[in-house]
Parts: structure tokens; sequence; C-alpha cells
């Protein structure tokens, strides 16, 4: 028999504050149109004032465990994505642990940018099949509208807050794709790239959190290539192909990178999950987004085949086939 790490449990959570594209059009010049047409979105949440990234993974662990019909408890550890946690430290991930009344196992934060989700992934799996957990939770959580500079209308419309959560657990398989779990993983970093994508602060170089800078036209170059590569290579490693994708589930940037991957692996867009019009780049926190809001919408259903991939600072990239 082959352990798999097999999804029980999926949830999310959106701060209350919505921000319309309209709102930016009094801080920056640009319109609902523009940011539309380059981006696919309509609007995103933001966190309100003395809410943080642990409040918002908290939410979304708690409907997790929810869904999962779980307790806290149950848990033997918590991998938190993030690139805005609460404070330098602690990490983000041990103050979910308090917030949800976890007093055993452990938990531990991801830094992967927008492919933290991707990495926490990969570290769950690894956890599980090394028997060192059997039962993970893995979190994408961020605010990243805390470290976007207002006055740049080339990023500050693209991003938004929220969280999303998964829960995995040690099973049984046959050791054939046709298992539930996850089947495969692939992941990237080239620091070469790091002007592409980056934040202007940090506790070592300015002492300050600094604001979001990135190079558009060549983070997008960049991200249709790789996420399309990744994807591919990921199913090659499960002994699939992209004909038996049911859905692509992918980093929520841009419909235009969205689109240009699907196109790349041959899966027609009916057949991949988008919310990027209603949370914006939510970072590492918008792959669980999609998935819990993919299956609460009924897409999602046990069985299907996903393929889950994402693109970040770093650069940073990888790709999680699984079986819900």
């Amino acid at each position: 028999m082959t352990i798999r790490a097999v999804v029980r449990g999926v949830g999310h959570y959106l701060p209350a504050r919505v921000v319309p594209n309209s709102e930016f059009e009094t801080l920056v010049d640009t319109t609902d149109e523009w940011i539309r047409s380059r981006s696919g979105i309509e609007q995103r949440h933001f966190a309100a004032d003395g809410e943080t990234t642990s409040d918002l993974g908290a939410n979304a662990a708690k409907a997790a465990l929810a869904d999962a019909g779980m307790e806290a408890s149950d848990l033997d550890a918590i991998v938190l994505a993030t690139s805005t946690a609460d404070l330098t430290f602690p990490s983000a991930a041990t103050m979910v642990q308090a917030k949800i009344g976890m007093t055993n196992g452990f938990a531990f934060d991801v830094q992967a940018v927008c492919a933290g989700f991707v990495f926490a992934l990969a570290n769950a799996n690894a956890l599980i099949l090394s028997g060192q957990a059997k039962r993970v939770m893995v979190i994408g959580a961020e605010t990243f509208s805390r470290i976007l500079d207002f006055n740049d209308r080339s990023t500050c419309v693209l991003f938004g807050d929220g969280a999303g959560a998964l829960i995995l657990e040690a099973t049984e398989g046959q050791g054939t794709s046709a298992d539930q779990g996850i089947l495969s993983t692939d992941l990237h970093s080239d620091g070469s790239y790091r002007d592409l994508l980056y934040v202007d602060g940090g506790v070592s170089t300015t002492g300050t959190s600094g604001h979001l800078r990135m190079q558009g036209n060549q983070v997008f170059r960049h991200a249709v290539e790789k996420l399309a590569e990744t994807a591919h290579t990921a199913l090659d490693k499960a002994g699939l192909g992209p004909g038996d994708v049911d859905w692509i589930v992918p980093h929520q940037a841009n419909i235009r990178i969205i689109e240009g991957t699907a196109k790349r692996m041959q899966v027609p867009m009916e057949r991949v999950v988008v919310t990027v019009q209603d949370h914006g780049n939510t970072s590492a926190a918008s792959i669980p987004l999609a998935l819990s809001v993919g299956k609460a919408r009924g897409q999602i259903k046990t069985g299907d085949l996903l393929v889950t991939e994402a693109i970040g600072g770093g650069l940073s990239w990888g790709s999680v086939v699984l079986r819900w």
C-alpha cells in the first residue's frame, strides 16, 4: 500500500471590506475599464484596521475544520504560507495555532510569495509521507494591502487580502494515478530574477516593511512559460496528461496569465477555476481560496483530478497534482 495525503476539508475567509475598481480612480490615474481589461479584476477585499494575517488564517482554518468535521486537537501540524506575517517573529502559523485552540503538534511558516501555497502543500505532503504527521492543516493567508504603494497604479490595483485553508490526512492508496490525494509535486526557484518582483524593505536592509515593486511585463512572460512547464512536469510525474485534468486551479494573478497557461496546457477555460475577478491577487491565499470557492460552487467534486500552479517573487514557481 502507498500513503497518500488526501484532502479532508477546505475553507476560506475574506475580510468584510470590498474594494471595487472605482475606488482606485480617486487615488491614481486609472479606470475600472483599464483594470478589468488588463487583469480581469473587478474587486478585492482589504483587511480592516487591526485585522491581521493570522486573524484571516484562523478564520479560514476554522472553516476548513468545520468542513472536515474535525477539531483543532485532531491536527498534528499547521503549515502556513505567507509573505505578510503579523510580526517578524513568531510565525503566523503559531498565532493561528493559538487562535484555533490547538495546543498539540507544531506549526511553521513557508515564504515563497505567490507560490507559497504550492510550496506549503509540497512540504505538508512530505511530512505525511515521512510519517512525521498524519493530519496537516495547510493555509495561505495574506494582507498584501499593507505593503502596497497606493501611488503606483501598476501594482496597487492588482492585490487583495484573504485566506484559504486545506486539511490533508494520511490515507492508504493503491499507488496508482487513480488514488485520491496528492499524486505529484514540482517546485522551482531562480534567485537571479529577484528584481522582477520584490518588496523594497526588510529587517536587515531598511528596517521597514517596504512596498511591493514589480516589472509586470517581465513577470507575465515568465509566468505563462514556467507555469505551463511545471504543470506538464507534475502531470508527467503522476503518469497523467492534460486530457486527464478535470480542473486547473491556478494562482489568481491575472486573467491573461490564467488564459495563456491554460492554452499552453491545451485545457479549455471551461475547466479552469477562476476567482480573480472577485478577489484580485491574494498571493499565497489565492489557490486555497479558489479551491474552497470552487467546491462551494459545485465545480470541484470527489474524484476530480486537479492541477494547481503558481509563480511568485524569487522567482519561485511550482505545481501540485491531486485527486480530490
